[in-house]
């Protein structure tokens, strides 16, 4: 198999490429790119499947870059992918072309909200959603995650009372982003029956579907909750899974053909139209070639988790949240008795790591941050090091 631990060791230079993750690390973290390790954007350092490359080369020899004839290849993939990999039954028809899911999160918001509806999230969750919300004019209302055996879980009677009847959407992350949590079934029903009570819409953000690590509970899409078919949205994508985030591919997958008419009509109007070239990385992406690569990424991965986590457990005042999928390490801090600005400046400075702050991703996250974990193991170990070295005197 080409996809084993050396394919992932690889390290692969991206500075001085106009990447975020590493020429962006100094501005937005205060860290040095030159000698500092970037484990904050959730992109990987890792090259994708062979097959992605290869197409667009097929598109470059060509070299004629005209108007495609649609997308429906892209959308066979993705029903193939879901339908073997979920056991999720999607009619193509139903899927629908996106500048990315941050740019599908606006445009749900658009299509199915007004200016100073609210918006509910589970909150502490991906800081996206709380930026798109309020630049929309829209309330943003934060269900705060209980923390339950240092996991977290879904507090409904407590959200019952927070609901004020001018809520419109639910956002939802599945598999959730930061905590790494598959949601069960029986929590997603729970979702499901939260939303109905409330008449809010789902719009069911999996885009770490596909990042469910050896041992963890078996992601289940929120479309196959019985009863829901009516008020969701599903929201994926191949950019996480096979490392193409900056592609901004998205799918937008809807059912019900009411839902289905309103988002197809916002979209005429507004003339967004799938361009050529995100089709056919998707296309390649959704393979024979991409199933083979992730199932070489998926067992290095959780190497990785398994190195923080032993990194982590030795440090006293640290404990990092049970990883069932993703590659976002969520890390708390709050046993140190330090301030956030402390342990971060620990973390930035000192050990000279960028991360993402947990105060981005609203409330329930001030204690901890975020490690992106999809690097080569070597650099995982020399930021374990670091970290190490960072917190000295509390071992």
């Amino acid at each position: 198999m080409p996809y084993e631990s050396a394919f992932f060791d690889r390290i692969i230079d991206r500075r001085g490429t106009n990447c975020q993750k590493w020429d962006g690390m100094a501005e937005r973290c205060g860290v040095s790119p030159e000698d500092g390790i970037a484990m904050w954007v959730a992109d990987m350092d890792f090259r994708p499947p062979a097959s992605v490359p290869a197409a667009l080369q097929r598109m470059i020899d060509h070299g004629v870059f005209g108007y495609a004839a649609g997308d429906a290849g892209m959308r066979e993939a993705v029903a193939r992918w879901m339908a073997e990999r979920h056991g999720w039954q999607v009619d193509p028809a139903h899927i629908f072309s996106t500048d990315g899911l941050v740019n599908a999160v606006a445009l749900c918001l658009d299509v199915w909200s007004s200016p100073g509806d609210s918006v509910v999230v589970f909150s502490p969750v991906y800081h996206a959603f709380g930026r798109v919300v309020r630049a929309a004019g829209r309330e943003l209302v934060e269900c705060e995650l209980a923390l339950e055996d240092g996991r977290y879980t879904l507090d409904f009677e407590r959200y019952d009372a927070q609901m004020t009847g001018r809520e419109r959407i639910l956002l939802l992350c599945s598999p959730h982003n930061p905590g790494g949590r598959v949601w069960s079934r029986a929590e997603l029903e729970g979702v499901a029956a939260f939303a109905r009570r409330h008449d809010l819409l789902i719009v069911s953000d999996e885009i770490h579907h596909d990042l469910v690590l050896p041992g963890s509970p078996r992601h289940t899409p929120t479309a196959l909750i019985d009863g829901v078919e009516d008020r969701l949205v599903t929201l994926t994508a191949p950019t996480k899974t096979f490392n193409l985030a900056g592609a901004h591919i998205g799918q937008v997958t809807i059912a019900d053909p009411r839902l289905r008419t309103a988002f197809a009509e916002r979209l005429a109007s507004l003339a967004l139209y799938p361009g050529a070239i995100p089709p056919v990385i998707a296309e390649a992406a959704y393979s024979d070639e991409g199933a083979e690569w992730l199932s070489g990424l998926l067992p290095y991965l959780d190497a990785n988790r398994a190195l923080v986590d032993e990194a982590v457990a030795a440090i006293p005042g640290l404990a990092s949240m049970p990883l069932e999928a993703t590659y976002l390490a969520w890390i708390d801090f709050a046993g140190t008795g330090m301030a956030a600005d402390e342990f971060t400046a620990r973390v930035e400075k000192g050990a000279r790591i960028g991360v993402n702050r947990g105060t981005t991703f609203g409330t329930g996250g001030e204690t901890f941050l975020r490690f992106n974990l999809a690097t080569p193991r070597a650099r995982v170990a020399e930021a374990m090091e670091r970290l190490r070295t960072a917190f000295a005197d509390l071992q």
